[in-house]
């Protein structure tokens, strides 16, 4: 039915809140657009299901009558009607092998699948995101990880004192947290065995803005890439200052061709032209916050051999935390060899040996993967991403989604967001279909 629009409950894990619009969203869309909204009843929704009924909403099982119903994150096939459209974060465009089965149904039941992450505007930019609040999530449980590390180790540290990010009721009380460490840092200053203390952040999109806009609460002080060596040969350093490296691609990867330029747009459309040189800073970092976009054709950043190197020198590394936000397994940084959530979050990497161990303890770096890190600060997140998806809500909702694609008369920033209509791959994703096999 047009202009009607459901919420589904999120059914993939027991820790996501999220919600894509909230009732302050619903309520708008009914009474601005006329658009009618189902909501299913959930327990544990950041927003309770009688915000949604007094915003207008209709509470019900039932979301058959919805033009599109809008999730989170994956649908199981089993929650999933048959050529009906949805729009959620897929996370098959790159071939995720764990998510081609659930694409196989869609393709079986004649569904239509839309994927936020695609939204972009005519620059490429992406229009509908978490990201901020990925790498919020993502800095304050990385400084966590690394207090409790350090604490593991012997020391006390400004770090001491930091909570999870679900201990934190909003952004405000945790960007409160990160005062009071930078005060502890200016006036305590860190142990000898931290200093330098630097922190790298790999990217410069909405993951890594978002988690530099916490770190930079603290006393920063910023050092480029290139002058990293000759930092820490000088020797000048301050034991009250947080310092911080910015990653960019030219810092990360170089041409395979000796002395050739780095050419970004080169980089971008023949990667397999660059090998990852981002194993030469490991060695002055203590914290790595990694919020890249990766694919497997580009070079890694940190590989297993990289770390065994790094773990065979007689001196302790510095390396004591890496927060992949990306958490892309077995990705671009390799340590990342599963998932983790805020029930678990976070294990050590032992390369010496290959040994995964849960927690905090042991001889190898702290790798925090939580692959839904916004939903640890559920309420804002969800109303950040509302608003950024509200202006292609009405769109949606009163499209013929029953029409050929080639007939959809949508805006081209949706229609590119069309993985699969009634049951067809899109062309700009039938390459999806040479993953099947290989995921069997």
């Amino acid at each position: 039915m047009r202009n009607c629009i459901g919420i589904r409950r999120e059914t993939k894990d027991t820790t996501q809140q999220r919600v894509p619009l909230s009732p302050d969203h619903v309520a708008l869309l009914i009474r601005e657009h006329g658009i009618r909204v189902l909501v299913q009843p959930m327990e544990k929704r950041i927003f309770r299901d009688e915000e949604y009924a007094a915003a207008g909403a209709e509470l019900t099982e039932d979301l058959r009558d919805c033009n599109i119903v809008l999730g989170v994150k994956e649908i199981a096939p089993e929650y999933m009607d048959d050529g009906a459209a949805y729009m959620f974060f897929s996370h098959t465009i790159k071939g995720q092998s764990y998510n081609m089965g659930m694409l196989r149904h869609i393709l079986d039941r004649g569904i239509t699948l839309f994927d936020y992450e695609l939204i972009k505007d005519a620059d490429g930019r992406r229009q509908v995101f978490f990201g901020n609040f990925a790498g919020y999530a993502g800095m304050i449980d990385s400084l966590w990880a690394l207090g409790r590390r350090l604490e593991w180790e012997g020391m006390q540290t400004p770090f001491s004192a930091m909570q999870y990010a679900t201990s934190y009721p909003m952004l405000a009380d945790a960007e409160a947290a990160f005062r009071e460490a930078g005060a502890r840092i200016r006036t305590e200053g860190f142990p000898p065995e931290l200093v330098p203390f630097v922190c790298g952040f790999t990217g410069y999109g909405n993951v890594s803005k978002g988690a530099q806009h916490l770190y930079d609460l603290l006393p920063v002080e910023t050092i480029a890439p290139s002058d990293l060596a000759a930092f820490f040969s000088r020797g000048a350093f301050s034991n009250h200052v947080a310092y911080k490296v910015e990653f960019r691609e030219e810092d990360m990867a170089a041409p395979m061709e000796p002395g050739r330029a780095f050419d970004l747009q080169e980089f971008y459309d023949h990667p397999e032209r660059y090998v990852s040189v981002f194993e030469q800073y490991l060695p002055y970092l203590t914290v790595l916050v990694n919020g890249i976009y990766w694919e497997p054709r580009y070079p890694r950043l940190v590989t297993l051999d990289a770390a065994r190197r790094l773990f065979a020198r007689e001196d302790p590394p510095r390396l004591r935390v890496i927060g992949d936000v990306t958490c892309d397994i077995d990705g671009s940084v390799q340590l990342t060899v599963k998932e983790t959530s805020a029930l678990n979050p976070v294990y050590v990497y032992e390369p010496l040996t290959g040994a995964v161990i849960d927690g905090w303890e042991g001889r190898g770096p702290v790798i925090l993967a939580v692959d839904k890190l916004p939903t640890e600060l559920p309420r804002e997140a969800s109303t950040a991403f509302g608003e950024s998806l509200l202006p292609f809500v009405p769109e949606l909702a009163g499209a013929d989604l029953t029409r050929p694609f080639e007939g959809l008369s949508l805006s081209p920033a949706l229609r590119a967001s069309i993985i699969a209509h009634h049951g067809r791959l899109t062309p700009d994703y039938e390459y999806i279909s040479d993953f099947f096999s290989a995921s069997s």
